[in-house]
């Protein structure tokens, strides 16, 4: 018996017959029982009209019991026999968008992530179609952002591994001399490299959520200072003014470590994009409950469509620039992201300079009330 309903057709055809059957015996009981009072009452009445004998009347009444009674039998089977068919195709109907679902979903595990469930009438079922649908958008884009890291980190790889592979062939060939200043550059390549390596590894992390962090008790306002202080001698040597400004210590809870990489990486780029002359400023606030530490420069700008890129993995606004992996920005996000916070920029345009703003939460203790 636990076979036979343990599918949800068979649930759905057994629940749609029992209705029936109950159905059908309440007529038939109701039937049985108050067919014959009300024949037999209309009989007793119409005897005087009639001038039938009680012999005639009760003849009569046990012929019409008897008719009335196969009469409902008849009509208990074939209600019967009419529910099943259609109850088996109304099970049909409900469990074909389920059938469409498990087909998409046996493609999607076999990495069809394309497939699309038709969107049927019923709400609920168009509720779980639509989620389906979402689950397969969310996996094709993840699998589009796989194989578009793949492409990218062979191409920043490519790079370093040609240099590299031209010096070693070059001193194997005598063309260069094992002279400082040639394993000083091959050194760099290697370095190139494992800087990448590194900076995927923390990337993948993040974005994953498994990078442990160690969280306690930091002024952001005071770790912005220091980073710019630490800075700053790059800035006199580049002729970039920097300037810092501060509403009052900003309690968070984070790793002071982590949100220092955030920090410098966004310091370190605007002086990158920043030409001599030019000025960085770097504003620490509140801003109802959250920290805020912007970052503003009179450099380079972005356009709408550099604005929108910037956080992707290995783009660069400009590569004329010396500079990282290219995945600085994106490792901020993440990190930021991982504290409970957000990492935003904007930018007037080209040439109009660009504004980061850093957001943490700031400790419950402080808070407002």
């Amino acid at each position: 018996m636990k076979r036979l309903t343990g599918t949800l057709r068979a649930r759905l055809l057994l629940s749609h017959l029992t209705v029936v059957i109950i159905g059908v015996m309440v007529l038939v009981l109701a039937g049985r029982r108050l067919g014959p009072v009300f024949v037999d009452n209309h009989l007793r009445s119409m005897t005087g009209m009639m001038g039938m004998g009680s012999g005639d009347v009760m003849q009569l009444e046990d012929g019409i019991t008897a008719a009335f009674n196969r009469a409902l039998l008849w009509a208990a089977a074939i209600s019967g026999v009419t529910a099943l068919g259609a109850a088996t195709l109304a099970a049909r109907g409900m469990l074909r968008p389920l059938e469409e679902v498990r087909r998409v979903a046996r493609r999607l595990a076999g990495g069809s992530y394309a497939e699309r469930v038709p969107i049927p009438k019923e709400a609920e079922l168009a509720a779980l179609a639509t989620d389906v649908n979402s689950l397969a958008q969310a996996l094709e884009e993840t699998e589009q952002r796989r194989l578009r890291l793949i492409s990218e980190v062979s191409h920043e790889l490519r790079t370093p591994i040609a240099t590299l592979t031209g010096y070693l062939e070059g001193l194997l060939d005598g063309v260069f001399e094992a002279d400082p200043e040639t394993l000083a550059a091959g050194v760099r390549e290697a370095r190139r490299m494992e800087r990448l390596a590194s900076d995927l590894s923390t990337l993948s992390r993040a974005e994953e959520g498994q990078m442990e962090l160690h969280l306690e008790q930091i002024d952001l306002a005071g770790l912005a200072a220091e980073v710019a202080a630490r800075l700053r001698p790059q800035f006199d040597d580049q002729d970039v003014a920097l300037s810092v400004t501060s509403g009052g210590p900003l309690p968070v809870t984070a790793d002071r470590d982590r949100i220092g990489q955030v920090l410098t990486n966004l310091v370190g780029n605007a002086l990158s994009y920043t030409p001599a002359s030019g000025r960085v400023l770097i504003r620490a606030d509140r801003h109802e409950n959250l920290a805020r530490v912007t970052v503003s420069d009179s450099g380079r700008g972005l356009s709408a469509d550099q604005t929108s890129m910037v956080f992707e993995r290995f783009y660069r606004a400009d590569r004329s620039l010396p500079g990282g992996t290219g995945i600085g920005l994106t490792i901020a996000l993440s990190l930021a992201r991982l504290h409970g916070g957000d990492l935003t920029v904007s930018s007037p345009g080209q040439n109009e300079g660009s504004t980061f703003v850093l957001t943490l939460p700031l400790s419950s203790t402080t808070r407002p009330s």
